[in-house]
């Protein structure tokens, strides 16, 4: 394995070694990982946000051949690594290695899908409006406008995808793609990962001539260096994946800046699962397995868990109920990812266990080893009415739990999904006379989420052209964006119109003979066409 040197990475240099320091925890045995990693300074957030500033003249003006170039680097130099970056991330979240040989492979390919996007290059959403000089009362100029890159931006890495949604995730590809450096800040709860994966991309940005300030990242036990990060003036955008506590406390930081930037984060999420009558009559075993599998995957701890599920009150749903407290009775325990985590799930279901209003409780039992960080499955069950007058229950507990809350009409679940607050998912399962019967639910639910789930279930998130992972507020402060998928690239950039420019100091997108054969809009209409003038001329 790479030896981990435990200091932050500033462009092409490290950190110097400082008296803060923390180390991982291996979440399976409760002991601590070598090495010691030394919290970044402030000094040390100054460097990195000037040599992003300075990489950003540079970088923000790259071809998307050039930026694909990069991302296919990175995705080929974790590859590369896989082996001990599967192992380190294994010891230090106790993930089992299929699971993040998965996670290796979809970091890997969301970076070649963002690749593609920037060297396709339509993204950018090009658009011309043609001059028309003989107008009449006054002349129309010539306007051209295309979206560009904002500048350095911040991630935040996720404790729960020590790949996928961290240094080399989602939100660091959209944002090369976009044409912006990036400085991360790592999770404390996987800091050798970290290292491994921000080596892999420091070293693609060397052996592709980039800008070494093109990328950096930060180590921090704590909130200091988060809270420099966000407030720093160079910096132009924020990810964040995160608790909805901390990422209030972000957002608010971000917001109150003299230059308010963008921040864009995913928070909190129950997902509520709506069980239609068709649906339980026809497959309620089969549902119940495959609502647990999906509320104890990764020992619940995906943030697209399903952590309510309304099922109107029956014979049907009785069957369903006590399938799923066999299984919940017959499952081993599961390590989550860190003491804090561990602390916040015990607390939650301690909370919900002695509410009055819970009619029912299956508890898996719990290893009673107080070393390491395992946990048994919660099964909670109410009913619509008490969970109607209380809005704590839709809280989210992180872990492996849900929540049965049984209806007694169909209005009832109506009512609910309009009392509900931003979440990312919803899912339905019903047959096709359910859904002409509930279709007042189905549109409710639009307004609720940002994915919509017809017979599935919540958990695994396609990296597509076509997902949306994301929702209202609290699920993400920016309901209008996605995390996951190629749209993510629209978080970190903004629209630039020109005006008047001769043809030759226009960005490449917009010049009149189209050099890169991207999709533009001409007049009004999407195109391809090679030439403005050509059209012009046709036109006439």
């Amino acid at each position: 394995m790479s030896a981990l040197q435990g200091t932050s990475i500033l462009g092409s240099h490290r950190s110097a070694v400082g008296s803060e320091h923390f180390f991982a925890v291996d979440p399976a045995s409760g002991d601590k990982l070598d090495p010691a990693f030394y919290a970044a300074t402030v000094g040390d957030v100054e460097k990195a946000a000037q040599l992003a500033a300075a990489a950003f003249s540079t970088y923000g003006r790259s071809t998307g051949r050039e930026r694909g170039n990069f991302l296919r680097k990175i995705a080929a130099n974790l590859e590369a690594m896989s082996e001990e970056l599967i192992e380190r991330a294994h010891r230090e979240t106790a993930l089992p290695k299929p699971r993040l040989q998965g996670e290796t492979a979809r970091t890997c390919g969301q970076l070649r899908l963002f690749a593609q996007v920037a060297e396709e290059g339509s993204w950018v959403n090009a658009r011309i409006d043609r001059a028309e000089p003989e107008r009449k009362p006054a002349p129309k100029p010539d306007i051209r406008s295309m979206l560009r890159p904002l500048g350095p931006v911040a991630v935040f890495g996720a404790s729960n995808f020590p790949l996928a949604f961290s240094v080399a995730g989602g939100d660091t590809a959209a944002a090369f793609a976009a044409g912006n450096p990036v400085i991360v800040k790592a999770h404390p709860a996987h800091p050798g990962t970290s290292e491994l994966a921000g080596g892999a991309i420091a070293t693609s940005v060397r052996e592709c001539g980039l800008p070494e300030g093109l990328f950096s990242l930060l180590f921090d036990g704590g909130t200091k260096v988060g809270v420099a990060l966000v407030t720093h003036p160079l910096v132009k955008a924020v990810g964040f994946t995160g608790s909805r506590a901390a990422g209030r406390a972000l957002m608010d930081l971000t917001s109150s800046r003299p230059e308010p930037i963008p921040f864009f984060a995913e928070m909190s999420s129950t997902n509520p699962v709506f069980i239609l009558p068709g649906a339980l009559r026809e497959r309620s075993d089969a549902i119940a397995s495959g609502l647990h599998s999906s509320f104890t995957l990764g020992a619940g701890q995906f943030c697209t868990k399903p952590g309510m599920v309304f099922v109107e009150r029956g014979d049907t749903s009785k069957g369903f109920q006590q399938k799923l407290r066999e299984l919940v009775n017959g499952q081993a325990g599961y390590h989550l990812l860190t003491a804090g985590i561990r602390s916040s799930y015990r607390s939650g279901i301690t909370t919900r266990k002695n509410n009055a209003d819970i009619k029912s409780v299956t508890l898996a039992p719990e290893p009673t080893a107080e070393s390491t960080q395992s946990v048994g499955a919660a099964l909670f069950e109410i009913e619509a009415d008490a969970f109607l007058k209380n809005h704590g229950f839709e809280a989210e507990i992180f872990g492996p739990t849900t929540l049965i809350v049984e209806t007694s009409h169909p209005e009832q679940m109506l009512r609910i999904a309009h009392r509900l607050e931003g979440h990312l998912t919803a899912t339905v399962h019903g047959t096709e006379k359910d859904l002409r019967q509930f279709a007042d639910l189905i549109a409710v639910l639009e307004t609720k989420v940002g994915r919509l789930i017809f017979n599935g279930f919540p958990t695994g998130v396609e990296v597509t052209h076509a997902m949306v992972h994301g929702g209202p507020y609290p699920a993400t402060s920016d309901g209008r964006s996605t995390s996951v998928g190629s749209q993510a690239i629209f978080r970190f950039c903004r629209p630039v119109c020109y005006q008047g420019f001769p043809n030759d100091a226009l960005p490449e997108e917009l010049k009149d003979q189209n050099p890169l054969g991207i999709w533009r809009m001409i007049d009004g209409r999407m195109t391809r066409e090679a030439n403005v003038a050509e059209l012009a001329t046709r036109a006439s």
